[in-house]
Formats: C-alpha cells, structure tokens, sequence
C-alpha cells in the first residue's frame, strides 16, 4: 500500500436509531487533495431489543450507562470483525463514532455509547472513537464534524446537506467553513410510523397521502431552537423535550402529522438556505436517509425554487456519507491532521480530535 494511501473502517449509529453503518473507505492524497473510494458497505438493522436499549438509555443510571456503554462496544466490535472477515479485509483502523446518547455542550459534556476498547479488542485493530469531548472541552458545539470531511472530499458543492435523525448543513462562508444542525428531521418522521408499525415512511408514501394540520406546523416553526443563531447543535433531548409534547397536544392521524412534519422540515432548510444564500442560491448535495424520501425531495425542492439544485448521489453514498466521512476523520487522526474545525463548532481552536485505543 502507497504511502499516501490509508484504508478505514467507518462505523456510525445514527440518531435516528435504524441501525448501523459500516463502509470501508480507501482514501489517497495528492497534492493538496484528497481522493476516497468506498471499497464495501454493510448495514446490519437493530433488533428491536437493542433499538429499545439504545432509545432508553438516557435515562439509564451512572452503572447502567457504562454496563450498556461495554455491552454495545463488544456488540459493534463482533459486527466489525465479522464484516471484515466476510470481505477478507486487514484496513489499517477502524473509526467508529458510537451512538450519541446525552449531547449537551453547553453543560460541558457529549457521551457516544460503544466502547471503542472493546471494538479494538474484538478485532485486532486499533480503534479510533470519542471524537467530540475534545472540541466540547475547548467550548466548542462537538457537532457537526461532518464539515471537515465535507471541505475536503466535496467542497465543489455550495452546500453538503446531511438529512439523518437531525438535519444539518455545512457550506464555505468568507473562506472558512461553517456548518450547524437546522433541526429535526428523520428522528420526527420515524417516530410518527411506530404506531403503524413501520421502521420508516418509505419514499414519503404515507406523508404524500396526508393533509395539513396548521396548528401543529405553527407550534412546530415556533420552536425557539430555529431561532437561534449558529454554531448550534442540537440532538435527542430536544427532541423529547420540545416536540413529543407539541405531537400531544396537536394529535392527528399519522398521515396528517407526517405531512405535517414534511412540510415543517422542508419548510425550515429552505428558509434557511435562502438565509445563506440569499441571490444566487447554489448547487446542494444531499445524503442521509431522507434524501431516500421521494416526497420529501419532492417539498424541498419546490420551496427552495430554481435558484438551487440539488443532487441526490449514489444511494450508496447517499446512505454511507457519515460513515465515509467519520473514517476520512479517523485517517486524520491518525494523520495528526485538523479533523474539527472551530469555524464549525465555535471551540476555541481548530482540533485533532478523537482517541486511539489499541487492541
């Protein structure tokens, strides 16, 4: 393998809780730029135990935390050793980002269960993880961190905008580049199919057949978060605290409120990209599990008009962009390279974030 030639194991769990992501990415550098290649990708959905787990432990106790913290860190160890050994793959590490269960930075602290001590044990391969406590540390957000990969790997984009649990969008702005979370996204529109049993709204085919309920759109865009200026981050607390109540209050049928949820979602990423970009809109490139949502793209494109286009990748990329993106941060480290950017989150300075365990 060329010097300049680094192959990871990217590992994400995302907010939305469908289950986890795993892409082994080659990446090359030349000059100045860097080049990937996603060389195999496997997806393995959570049980509905683990998912119950994983939903309930941000009300877990100090030791049931760190006993799920173990649990789930050999869980996702065994899933990796098992992928590589099915691809008959040796990368060089492995980045695994571990699922965020308490985010709160301005209390200091962000914590992402799965230990990445056990991964590196299960597999023999030294293990890259924790990568926000050091930004939080240095009074930054911890979040996004996708925008440092997005710079690197896709800054011909005017926007990288990332549709998972929470939407988030990163862009360049005076020569640096600024990202933050918009809002709510997947996580709402997940968890408005529980009741019909269903993991998701496939293509927004629920969505499309449902009618607006103004109330809730109002108390919806009323959310005092949209009204904050970034950096700013937000995650499942939020969620819980600010619009679980609101789908209580305004009940519906489940088709109303998730056209309902489209409409406030679509509505509030165009509001603010045309923020961003007020004259000339911009090309944007989208990724996440919703931009698998044909009536969502559908929405979203419609109230951001002809000023912007947006691009919809490979469905491979468009559902293994973090965990592209969170190995890509995983080489840097190893690198000894900037993977944080403090433009981003608002810390103090930029950062090589992320701790290296050995097996």
């Amino acid at each position: 393998m060329a010097k300049n030639t680094i192959q990871i194991l990217g590992m994400m769990s995302g907010t939305s809780l469908d289950g986890l992501d795993m892409a082994l990415c080659e990446f090359r550098e030349s000059g100045r730029n860097w080049s990937y290649h996603i060389l195999k990708t496997g997806f393995i959905a959570y049980e509905d135990p683990m998912r119950e787990q994983l939903n309930a432990a941000i009300r877990a106790s100090g030791a049931e935390l760190l006993q799920l913290h173990q649990g789930y860190g050999r869980w996702l160890g065994t899933r990796a050793h098992a992928f590589l050994k099915r691809e008959g793959a040796q990368p060089d590490a492995i980045a695994s980002h571990g699922h965020t269960v308490h985010h709160r930075p301005e209390l200091g602290f962000t914590f992402q269960l799965g230990d990445p001590q056990q991964i590196a044990l299960a597999t023999g391969i030294k293990t890259v993880g924790d990568f926000r406590s050091l930004d939080v540390a240095l009074g930054g957000e911890g979040a996004p961190l996708v925008p440092a990969g997005d710079h690197l790997l896709f800054g011909t984009y005017d926007f990288c905008l990332n549709l998972g649990g929470i939407c988030n969008v990163s862009f360049e702005k005076n020569g640096k580049r600024k990202a933050f979370d918009i809002g709510i996204a997947n996580m709402l529109l997940n968890h408005l199919c529980k009741p019909l049993d269903l993991p998701y709204d496939r293509e927004g085919s629920l969505a499309r057949k449902g009618r607006l309920n103004p109330a809730l759109l109002k108390a919806l865009d009323g959310l005092p978060y949209y009204g904050k200026s970034y950096p700013k981050s937000t995650g499942y607390e939020w969620f819980r605290d600010a619009i679980l109540p609101l789908l209580e209050q305004f009940p519906d049928r489940a088709e109303n409120q998730l056209y309902t949820a489209v409409q406030h979602i679509a509505g509030q990423i165009s509001r603010q990209l045309h923020e961003l970009s007020p004259t000339k809109g911009g090309s944007v490139l989208a990724s996440g599990g919703g931009a698998l949502n044909s009536y969502l793209m559908e929405v979203l494109q419609e109230r951001l008009g002809t000023d912007f286009t947006i691009e919809r990748p490979t469905k491979e990329l468009i559902s293994f962009k973090e965990a592209l993106i969170f190995a890509f941060l995983g080489a840097l480290r190893l690198e000894g390279r900037t993977n944080v950017l403090s433009s981003v989150t608002g810390a103090k300075r930029d950062s090589c974030s992320g701790v290296v365990y050995i097996p």
